[in-house]
C-alpha cells in the first residue's frame, strides 16, 4: 500500500509541473508587432514556413497583429448614402 501511495504522489506531482518548456526569448506583444511592419512581414513568412519551430503563441500574435493592421481599431462606422439607391 505504501508503494502505491508513493507512486500516485509522484504521478500527481509530475502532472502539476509545467507542460511547456519556458523559452528564453520574450514573445513580442501584438502592439509591438503591429507598429513594426518589417518585423511583422518577416515573422509572417517564418510562420508560414515553420510554425512548429516558432510556436503557436508567437504565430497567433503575428496573425492578430496582421488583422489589427488590416482592420485598424474598428471604430470607423459605416455611413450609408443620404439617398437610398434606386433599383
Amino acid at each position: 500500500m505504501n508503494k502505491i501511495t508513493s507512486f500516485l504522489l509522484t504521478v500527481v506531482l509530475a502532472a502539476c509541473g509545467q507542460s511547456e518548456t519556458p523559452t528564453s526569448v520574450a514573445v513580442p506583444t501584438v502592439e509591438e508587432l503591429a507598429t513594426n511592419p518589417e518585423r511583422l512581414k518577416e515573422l509572417r513568412q517564418q510562420c508560414k514556413l515553420d510554425r512548429a519551430k516558432l510556436g503557436d503563441e508567437l504565430c497567433n500574435r503575428v496573425a492578430e497583429a496582421t488583422r489589427k493592421r488590416f482592420y485598424g481599431d474598428g471604430t470607423v462606422p459605416y455611413t450609408p448614402p443620404e439617398t437610398p439607391p434606386k433599383f
